[in-house]
């Protein structure tokens, strides 16, 4: 009894120690709390098999008479290492010992990467959960595959050597018809003929406008170039030199360089009397490309002897004609060279198309004269166009399709293809803004292309250089009550919101192409429009229907029309 009575006593007094109520009393440990200290290593967690293959290892090694590590030293293949790690990864169920590596653990290892099946495996050692930065992401774009406009272009000449279309800094489309040159305006819409019918035997064979937006020059069939003012459709002067007709047109700055079916590119000095400031003679056939880099520095110029040439600008002053002054000759294409576009975002890099015979568009480093890349279009490449925006570029094509096609820079994936011209496209030109392109083919058409996206929402167009001061029109309806002078709009007409106010200055008089549009409200009737032109109703009729399906709109135009009568709306 007394033992038993000892014992008993001994458990109450364990029972009553603090030290045993306050471990019965501690809550419980949380599972996934770290069972170590920063400086006392967690034992669940160590390699102990490799802790003692090291320590084995050393030991042998540190021995005078150790066999193993001598054997490997002295291996006849000298691969002692090698074998020492193959023998420890099988050892150690592939558990790899490097020469660093670590035998204590101070902290649980992180998570293992999910399981992805790509079709291999252990591609990366962690992966993190987590949305990507707003600059990684990307959203898609629309690209339109109908036309935004098309215009008729009767006896626009099915030539592949020839380029007659540009779009100018002002906003205007220059195209050769026939023996003309008409100018229309993709601001207004109006269309204004440059030049008169010339002989029977000469026609137009080229146009390029000059950098201002104001001038433009006219290649002809007769050998001459033109010199003419847009904005008061008057020529200038005539510039000879070539002994066939001029084919190809490119401007830097006041100079103006022209190639022709003599072989042979002329630079001409526009400000001065003696024009012809040197001669290019290196192509053995017709030039039917010309580009000038945007840096002013280098001239691209490709032929029907299916050569590419690179000039300095700085061969340009000599007068003498000579034909080995060229940076590079590049002979990859198999046919003529006529689609030539330098790169905005990299000077140095240049495309070229070539025709029937290559199909190819190649991309150059003009500084070193290699080519970057070669791609096969399956179609004869009649123009290229850079995006001023993405790196991305749009190229026109003949037979089979009669396509444009658009392909991301530098993959060249092709990103669209855009049908619709029945014959092979061989103009191509860019808007001021960079967005839209115009095509033109042999099927005497011209169309409109929104390829290369729409300004950024929230942000306002910039003003084309040099786009003349006018009454703008805006599409917002709201506005429409408060503004005098209003914004942009999508339609071919400009509104203004109270006719008696002033405008912001007297240029706004002079467009023609105004129409005044006066909003009233009547006992909440909606909005009356004054047209002056028939296709404008068409534009009317739609902003009515969408005031009679809203009418919270009724209320909107209360609030403007007593903002500009001084009344106080509801």
């Amino acid at each position: 009894m007394s033992g038993r009575g000892a014992e008993r006593r001994m458990m109450d007094e364990r029972a009553s120690s603090p030290f045993l109520k306050r471990a019965l009393t501690s809550p419980p440990i949380r599972k996934g709390t770290p069972q170590c200290d920063r400086f006392i290593p967690n034992r669940s967690a160590m390699n102990l098999d490799v802790a003692r293959l090291n320590l084995m290892m050393e030991t042998k090694e540190n021995s005078s008479g150790g066999s193993l590590t001598g054997a490997m030293v002295a291996s006849p293949c000298g691969k002692g290492e090698d074998y020492k790690k193959h023998l420890s990864e099988n050892l150690l169920n592939e558990n790899v010992v490097g020469e660093h590596t670590k035998i204590l653990t101070f902290k649980s290892k992180a998570p293992p990467a999910a399981a992805v099946d790509m079709g291999f495996e252990n591609a990366v050692l962690y992966s993190q959960n987590g949305f990507s930065t707003t600059k990684s992401r990307r959203s898609f774009r629309h690209i339109p595959q109908a036309p935004e406009r098309i215009l008729d272009a009767p006896d626009l000449l099915d030539d592949y050597y020839l380029n007659l279309l540009d779009w100018s800094g002002d906003n205007v489309v220059a195209v050769a018809l026939g023996a003309v040159v008409y100018l229309w305006d993709a601001g207004t819409g109006t269309i204004e003929q440059l030049t008169q019918p010339l002989a029977a035997d000469d026609y137009v064979t080229s146009v390029s406008w000059a950098s201002d937006g104001r001038h433009i020059a006219v290649g002809l069939n007769s050998t001459n170039v033109q010199l003419w003012d847009a904005t008061r459709l008057k020529m200038i002067r005539t510039m000879g030199g070539h002994s066939a007709r001029v084919g190809s047109l490119a401007w830097n700055g006041h100079l103006l360089s022209s190639g022709g079916r003599d072989n042979s590119i002329i630079n001409h000095d526009v400000r001065i009397r003696e024009h012809l400031v040197s001669r290019f003679c290196a192509h053995e056939q017709e030039v039917c490309g010309l580009r000038w880099s945007p840096s002013g520095q280098q001239l691209a110029s490709g032929g029907n002897d299916n050569m590419l040439y690179v000039w300095d600008a700085s061969a340009v002053s000599s007068a003498q004609s000579n034909a080995s002054r060229y940076l590079h000759r590049l002979d990859q294409h198999l046919a003529a060279v006529k689609a030539l576009a330098w790169c905005p975002f990299q000077g140095n890099l240049l495309a070229s198309g070539g025709g029937t015979a290559d199909r190819c568009i190649k991309f150059w480093n003009t500084h070193t004269g290699v080519c970057l890349n070669s791609i096969d279009t399956h179609s004869q490449v009649c123009a290229l166009q850079w995006s001023r925006h993405e790196k991305e570029i749009l190229s026109s094509h003949g037979y089979s399709q009669n396509q444009l096609c658009l392909w991301k820079y530098p993959t060249m994936a092709k990103m669209a293809e855009l049908t619709g011209h029945t014959a092979r496209v061989l103009h191509l030109a860019q808007s001021p803004d960079g967005y839209s392109v115009v095509s033109g083919a042999a099927d005497e058409t011209l169309r409109f292309w929104k390829v290369f996206g729409a300004p950024e929402s929230g942000k306002r167009a910039s003003k084309p250089k040099g786009e003349a001061s006018g009454v703008r029109c805006i599409n917002n309806i709201r506005e429409m009550g408060a503004c005098r002078v209003l914004g942009p709009s999508h339609h071919d007409a400009s509104f203004c919101a109270n006719p008696s106010a002033p405008f912001l200055s007297e240029d706004h008089l002079s467009v023609a192409y105004l129409f005044n549009i006066l909003w009233a409200v009547l006992d909440g009737a909606n909005a009356i429009g004054r047209v002056a032109r028939s296709r404008e109703w068409e534009c009317m009729a739609a902003l009515e229907r969408r005031a009679r399906s809203k009418l919270a709109l009724e209320k909107t135009f209360r609030k403007g029309y007593g903002i500009i009568t001084g009344e106080v709306g509801d």
